[in-house]
């Protein structure tokens, strides 16, 4: 896998990223969970993918890491472009989109898809003291993940502008003020409903968009557990929904708070790209603050995670912990940074010292 016996991480061979670029603070967070999808992509076992219904709930089932690199290209031939710019969703933007966590990418150059990544430990401190099955993990959605999920339904459905714009432009063209809180909030509960039926009749067009591996450990310790590693993939259909629940139970509200704001904003996204088919992203994110901050989209806490990621191996994992020694190679270990809660764990792992 590594030619020159240095320190690597199992099928990232083609990536922008060198050897000495994958253990970084702000790197092996990235690196590590495509390292383990990649192991888990060639012992064919598949990820939990999580997707709407016509309920508008989210739903577990699986997906293969085929679907989710949208390829069937082997690991050493895909290219594997951390902290980069998906260029097919340019068109969509009168300025630019920005990057993503990964862009899958063949390695003769053709996009196949961008992903944003979130690993996650489970569980969190919010949940760490209740039963196991009530256990979760807490989410930090960026302005980038908010970002890529609507590009991408908009991709998937830009055939369907047109009627698409039917549903929008009622609500839409009546805005006099996106950036005023007051009119927003009394359009919200309008927009959430239009949202709701545009997404109940173009759930066939939802892809994976967030990759979300999951590292158990036996309560708040640092130990890992048995069962330790899995990985979840949430859709896009599937990630709005995080914040439209949230923005629909708090609707009344004359206060928005961010998950109000994030779907106020897909709203604006949706109406302006349904009518114009482009849309200018910095002023939708950066006139809809609403005196908030802006580098942070919103957080979810493991109690709300765990009722959208309900499944068995939520609770018991797919891969055990020993699987640390097949997917750092050569030695890696010593690269981590053990002040670091995770590289910590996965260093004492490696060493046989947990």
């Amino acid at each position: 896998m590594n030619k020159n016996n240095e320190p690597g991480l199992y099928g990232i061979v083609a990536s922008n990223r060198s050897n000495a670029d994958l253990w970084g603070k702000n790197q092996f967070n990235s690196s590590f969970p495509i390292a383990l999808a990649c192991y888990m992509r060639d012992h064919g076992q598949k990820a939990m993918y999580l997707t709407l219904n016509e309920n508008l709930k989210v739903v577990a089932t699986e997906l293969s890491f085929d679907q989710i690199f949208n390829s069937t290209l082997p690991n050493n031939e895909l290219y594997f472009s951390f902290e980069s710019k998906y260029e097919p969703y340019q068109k969509y933007a009168s300025d630019d989109i920005g990057g993503i966590d990964l862009v899958v990418k063949s390695v003769s150059g053709e996009y196949l898809r961008p992903l944003e990544i979130k690993l996650t430990v489970l569980p969190d401190s919010g949940t760490s003291k209740k039963a196991e099955e009530r256990w979760g993990s807490e989410l930090v959605i960026r302005p980038a993940t908010t970002k890529y999920c609507a590009l991408g339904i908009a991709d998937s459905c830009f055939e369907h502008m047109d009627e698409i714009r039917s549903r929008f432009e009622t609500i839409g063209i009546e805005m006099q003020d996106w950036g005023n809180r007051v009119e927003v909030s009394s359009k919200l509960e309008a927009m959430l409903k239009c949202i709701n039926g545009f997404e109940k009749d173009y759930l066939s067009h939802q892809k994976p968009v967030l990759l979300q591996p999951i590292w158990k450990t036996r309560g708040q310790s640092p130990m890992l557990a048995e069962q330790a590693f899995d990985i979840f993939v949430w859709s896009d259909f599937a990630l709005s929904r995080l914040f439209l629940d949230s923005a629909w139970e708090s609707r009344t509200s004359s206060k928005i708070n961010r998950q109000m704001r994030s779907a106020a904003r897909f709203f604006r996204f949706m109406y302006q790209m349904s009518t114009s088919h482009k849309v200018a992203l910095s002023k939708i994110y950066h006139e809809m603050d609403f005196g908030r901050q802006t580098d942070k989209e919103f957080a979810v806490s493991g109690n709300i995670t765990n009722r959208y990621m309900s499944s068995p191996r939520l609770r018991k994992p797919l891969l055990p912990s020993s699987i640390v020694s097949e997917i750092i190679l050569n030695g890696g270990e010593e690269e981590l940074k053990p002040e670091r809660r995770f590289d910590q764990t996965l260093y004492f792992t490696a060493k046989g010292k947990m």
